[in-house]
């Protein structure tokens, strides 16, 4: 168990954030009543740590002109669709690297630093995400728009600190759509220093990614990476919709540095499943055949491991051999998880019909 509960930290993720993102970012924000130590707090510690910043840089110029060994993997799919299991199978093979729970919060802090600083992140961190008692530890796998937005201000994850703005982030960081060819630029050059910074890390040649934003960045991902594959996860949506809502509740209250109620939560996730969803259907066509497997995320679960194998196989991904027996170990120790269980009230089924439905449709779910 970590020394602080999650929703208590008295400051947020922002403390890893450079500080020129965190200029950008919080420039002209409203801090809401109850808010202002966190921030005050958050902006002291981040511009104490960005003061180390330039070393990290100066160690990075070695990375920087190395090339990639392999074009990416990335797992997609709106959140609380099994992106994160699926993420942790694929990450017991060795060939793979990714992104780490910790350089997600000290992304600057990798290269110099990293072993003072994750141990005393380890020592405050609970041990489990408290939305789905998943294991939550330093060195683990974790989805990379958190330390991206730590990296520049051009990300989807603002709107866990200012979702006053939660629409704004959406549909030009989230989707793309009115963000500037030189935001975009931005976005690229930084996912680049992600990518090769967490293989360094990691010790992997190939990276894994497991971020449910990249869901609505079909068109530049394959700008960045023409022959990467893509795992794309469907799961239903009757259940998508109240775990979104417990996950999104729970996890922005340590987050957040403006009020929100509930019901403005819900109405954001809502319409953002609707434009990821038409997003993703519209710019699929784009990736080359072969590197796109879809996934409904209730046959993954009922064989984890033959539906893995079947993935390497369709994919053409090399390792499964290797990583068979880490693969099997990893899953047996999963047998035992009790996910939460949900039962769909009936407004549930009213909202989930009335704005899922094409989700409904297109993939054959009923309750």
């Amino acid at each position: 168990m970590g020394l602080i509960e999650f929703d208590k930290l008295p400051i947020n993720t922002l403390v890893g954030a450079d500080w020129d993102t965190f200029k950008r970012l919080t420039a002209g924000q409203e801090i809401d009543k109850g808010f202002k130590g966190k921030y005050y707090l958050t902006k002291a510690v981040c511009r104490l740590l960005s003061a180390l910043k330039p070393l990290e840089d100066r160690r990075y110029r070695k990375l920087a002109d190395k090339p990639l060994e392999m074009d990416p993997l990335f797992i997609l799919g709106h959140w609380r669709s099994g992106t994160t299991f699926v993420h942790n199978v694929f990450a017991c093979d060795k060939h793979f690297g990714y992104t780490t729970t910790y350089q997600t919060v000290f992304p600057h802090l990798m290269l110099w630093g990293q072993p003072f600083f994750k141990k005393n992140m380890a020592f405050l961190m609970p041990d489990k995400r408290p939305a789905d008692n998943m294991e939550l530890k330093v060195d683990l796998p974790q989805e990379e728009e958190f330390a991206l937005s730590n990296m520049m201000p051009y990300t989807y994850y603002n709107f866990w600190f200012f979702p006053k703005h939660w629409a704004e982030y959406r549909d030009r960081y989230l989707l793309f759509d009115g963000i500037t060819e030189a935001e975009r630029q931005v976005f690229k050059d930084t996912f680049t220093r992600l990518i090769k910074v967490s293989l360094w890390n990691t010790g992997g040649t190939q990276y894994l990614s497991k971020n449910p934003p990249h869901t609505g960045r079909v068109r530049t991902l394959l700008e960045m990476f023409p022959n990467a594959k893509f795992i794309y996860l469907k799961r239903n949506p009757y259940t998508v919709f109240e775990s979104t809502r417990n996950f999104f509740t729970h996890t922005i209250q340590p987050l957040r540095l403006q009020d929100i109620t509930d019901e403005q939560i819900e109405a954001n996730y809502v319409e953002a499943y609707k434009r990821l969803f038409y997003k993703y259907e519209e710019e699929k066509h784009l990736i080359p055949e072969g590197n796109l497997i879809e996934v409904r995320f209730e046959d993954f679960e009922k064989d984890a491991f033959a539906l893995t194998e079947h993935i390497y196989q369709a994919l053409d991904l090399p390792g499964f051999p290797e990583a068979r027996a880490a693969i099997e170990a990893y899953l047996g120790k999963k047998k035992g998880y009790k996910k939460n269980q949900y039962k769909y009230e009936d407004r549930t089924v009213r909202v989930v019909e009335e704005n899922w439905g094409m989700a409904l449709k297109e993939w054959g779910y009923s309750l």
